[in-house]
């Protein structure tokens, strides 16, 4: 019979984290609280026996070095008088992966009856404060509902059992009635973030096929012409007019992508580019026998509903993308964009996280998944601004070495459709399409299944089974579950061939998913391979080999088609064409008026005293100060390939122009990599044009300063802006690409990857008031450094070294943090000059 246990495990007093949780007590103007105690919960159900608890306990679950004290028993557990606790407990469908190991590596100490686990906090509070100033830190500080729940008192035992669950069964939605303004409904309410044109098509569709879609259709269409997904503003039609001293100019402008970023890249035509904006990542020669690939993500979204969630599994997902071009990743990159963390809480917006737990949880999510990985995370940002406050911004990067021709590209009709890693739950249900609409204050309520937990352990053995299937040569295809599940990976790799799936197949966390859960969770750690079937059995003894779970799940075929299955139920049946291509191309407006930000009229410090003033205001502003207790934070030496790291100086205490690696795979000579990025959203607000070309500018020259070869840099584009269909919106982003593409043409840096991340604005349902982040824009660039012997570091070396400025100093302060000391945004911001750089 089962039996159920809970256990609470005390760190040592030294360990105890307590310092920030009482700042931001203070912060919400909560006084009488003198301590807290924070311990970790356990909650056990099997036959176990309590010497089964004890092992447990011994061997996975306390640390005797950092922790000292188990307490086992039942629901009841005795509050000291005077003191009040607050237990803190994940959602039913939120990965619990502390749980998941516990359960899974209980056998491996000889513990056989425990069948399910649950964990939690419990927190308590001493002092003279008052039990509803307790629920305010709680509902504040302590549970982000958007994927837990707490208690005042004890969380029940019951915490671990799963609610009942409904027969799996796809619902017929009815569709081929409604008027436009049911259209528009149904597509809120579903969150399909489609537009009247889009939800006309699909009607339209099937009316041609003269029945209703299933949910699972309907949901897999609305995926695949997600914003996130399909990218339709930067490949629609834009008519742009933009404002100058001789008058409006107008033009119309037939793809942002093709016109200023591919093109950027075909003109320039570099022989070393093997892949450009066609796979998960780019492509560049290295070596004669290695290439490198170089991605950056962003998980804005999922980041300011759950922050350390959102930024752990960014770092994840872009992790995959490089497994999905069959690379081994050797390092990461991050960059943090968050309001101010003196923000009062009482200036916060409706629903939004004080910046300091975004900005925390943030860091910690990016070190969690990193390090455990194994990669190092060597190269990035952290940028605070007001606009961010409502909207973070999480840009994750990632760089791959993979043997030149070892990625295959093509599912072949008779291939097994091949699921591995981590099993399909509720977590990251409408991933793409959440990404591809606005915050609101009812974000949280209505998006909340879009929030990921990640586990990187179950991605590292992931990852090293995947290296040796394709050294191996036992897949002919890769791609990984991003935004969209199994719908966006499978769906794409049988887009030119067709695919059947049978979704009872797909390994679960739990009973109850339906099969449009199944079909479109985010849920992490999975990749898709497509599988010659005299293969199958070879992989599954090196899964084996890996403690990697693996599933056949379907067959490509040869008919276009996407069939899908539960069961004897066929649940999905969609031409492949409509599905990719039959998506209305969006016709756009978009208006540059030049920002009106007068210029001071004078010096505005008018003495060596006060210039000496101001520099210590500018390096104690929040954006030029040290960010070293976060980068710390981060393992810039595993695989022990790093040359150059985030920090040098004789105290290596001194931030980096760009960091240099030298990856395992090169035995023979001294080549390596070097990694830097460049973002300033203070340009942006005076014009994005410049923004663009100064990041280029920047990216560049932090490479070439530490010994990378200006012949052989490429770069990345990340956009992050506001609502592309407001006509404002959309002229800056026209702007700032019309810089990518001069930028990009006068270095000769070919653009090889990019992503865009719109509609990062905040609604207030109550006012009606919208609110864009800054326009930014991330450039990442990657240079081939000769000889990783010969590479310079920003530090002075000694007493008497001469400094030199090569270029000419124009009057650039627009944008300038000298400028923002006093309040002043001006109209000049730095951009390389028009006949290339210095």
């Amino acid at each position: 019979m089962d039996r159920t246990y809970r256990l609470e495990i005390m760190p040592r007093p030294e360990e105890r984290p307590e310092r920030y949780l009482l700042d931001d007590i203070a912060a919400l103007g909560i006084t009488g609280v003198a301590r807290v105690e924070r311990n970790e919960l356990y909650f056990l159900c099997g036959t176990l026996s309590e010497a089964d608890v004890e092992r447990l306990c011994a061997e996975l679950l306390v640390d005797p070095v950092t922790q000292c004290v188990v307490h086992p028993g039942g629901d009841a557990v005795d509050t000291p008088e005077g003191a009040v606790r607050v237990e803190v407990g994940l959602l039913h469908g939120v990965t619990d992966t502390a749980a998941a190991s516990l359960v899974a590596r209980a056998p491996l100490v000889g513990v056989q009856g425990l069948r399910a686990a649950a964990s939690a906090q419990s927190y308590v509070f001493y002092g003279t404060m008052r039990v509803e100033d307790v629920d305010t830190i709680a509902r504040r500080l302590l549970c982000n509902d958007a994927i837990q729940h707490y208690r005042l008192g004890c969380l029940a035992s019951r915490a671990i059992a799963r609610p009942p669950v409904a027969a799996p069964r796809a619902e017929s939605v009815p569709l081929l009635g409604l008027d436009d303004d049911a259209l528009l409904r149904l597509s809120r309410e579903r969150l399909l973030s489609l537009d009247l044109a889009e939800m006309r098509a699909v009607q339209r569709y099937f009316a041609a096929q003269g029945r209703e879609p299933t949910d699972v259709e309907l949901e897999s269409i609305a995926q695949t012409w997600s914003e996130h997904c399909v990218h339709k503003t930067f490949k629609g039609i834009i008519d742009y007019t933009e404002e100058t001293p001789d008058g409006p100019r107008t033009e119309r402008i037939d793809s942002l992508i093709r016109t200023y970023l591919q093109a950027a890249t075909e003109r320039i035509n570099a022989p070393w580019v093997r892949s450009a904006f066609v796979d998960n990542a780019g492509i560049i020669a290295f070596t004669e026998a290695y290439d490198l690939s170089f991605k950056a993500e962003t998980h804005n979204h999922p980041s300011a509903l759950e922050p350390f969630g959102g930024a752990n599994t960014g770092v994840g997902g872009v992790v995959r993308d490089i497994m999905g071009v069959s690379a081994r990743p050797i390092a990461t990159t991050d960059v943090l964009c968050c309001g101010p963390q003196d923000l009062p809480y009482d200036a916060l917006p409706v629903g939004v996280l004080h910046p300091t737990a975004i900005y925390r949880g943030a860091a910690a999510g990016v070190a969690d998944y990193g390090n455990k990985m194994g990669i190092p995370t060597v190269n990035g940002a952290i940028y605070f601004h007001p606009g961010y406050i409502a909207n973070p911004l999480v840009f994750c990067g990632c760089v791959g070495i993979a043997p030149v021709n070892a990625h295959p590209r093509g599912a072949r009709p008779g291939d097994l459709v091949v699921a591995l890693g981590g099993r399909t739950g509720r977590d990251g249900l409408h991933g793409a399409t959440f990404s591809s609409i606005e915050l609101s204050d009812a974000t949280g309520e209505t998006s909340g299944g879009a929030v990921q937990i990640g586990d990187p352990i179950t991605e590292k053995k992931m990852l090293d089974a995947l290296l040796v299937a394709r050294d191996e040569r036992l897949y002919t295809a890769i791609t990984d579950c991003g935004a969209g599940g199994f719908s966006s990976a499978v769906s794409e790799m049988g887009e030119e061939t067709g695919v059947t799936v049978q979704l009872e197949h797909v390994p679960v966390k739990y009973d109850g998913l339906q099969p449009w859960e199944i079909w479109l969770s985010e849920a992490q750690e999975r990749m898709v391979i497509a599988v010659p079937p005299e293969k199958e059995a070879r992989l599954r003894e090196v899964c084996a080999r890996y403690d990697v779970e693996m599933a056949v799940i379907g067959t490509f075929t040869a008919d276009r088609r996407l069939h899908l299955r539960y069961g004897d139920a066929v649940v999905a049946d969609l031409d492949m064409a409509f599905l990719h291509k039959g998506i209305p191309r969006r016709h756009l407006q978009g208006i540059w008026t030049p920002a009106a930000h007068p210029e001071p009229d004078g010096p505005l410090a008018r003495s060596g005293a006060e210039l000496a003033r101001d520099l210590l205001r500018i390096l104690a502003d929040p954006n030029v100060r040290s960010k070293e207790d976060v980068v710390r934070r981060y393992d810039h030496e595993v695989q022990g390939g790093t040359v150059i790291r985030p920090f040098v100086g004789r105290s290596d205490d001194g931030p980096s122009d760009a960091a240099v690696l030298r990856p395992l795979e090169v035995r023979d000579g001294w080549r390596g990599l070097a990694l830097s990025c460049a973002l300033n959203p203070a340009y942006g607000a005076i014009d994005p044009y410049a923004m663009a070309v100064s990041a280029i500018d920047e990216a560049v020259r932090n490479v070439v300063a530490v010994g990378a070869d200006p012949e052989r840099i490429a770069i990345l584009d990340n956009f992050c802006w506001g609502n592309p269909l407001l006509p404002d919106r959309l002229g800056g982003l026209v702007r700032a690409s019309k810089g990518c593409y001069d930028g990009a043409m006068q270095y000769g840096t070919p653009f090889i990857s990019g992503k865009d991340s719109l509609n990062n604005e905040y609604t207030d349902s109550t006012t009606g008031l919208q609110v864009a982040i800054p326009p930014s824009l991330l450039i990442s660039a990657i240079g081939i450094v000769p000889d990783v012997r010969q590479c310079c570091t920003m530090d002075l070396k000694g007493p008497g070294n001469l400094l030199y400025v090569l270029g000419e100093t124009r009057r650039e302060l627009g944008g300038s943090a000298y400028y923002q000391l006093y309040g002043w945004v001006g109209t000049q911001a730095p951009a390389a000059a028009p006949a290339g750089p210095a």
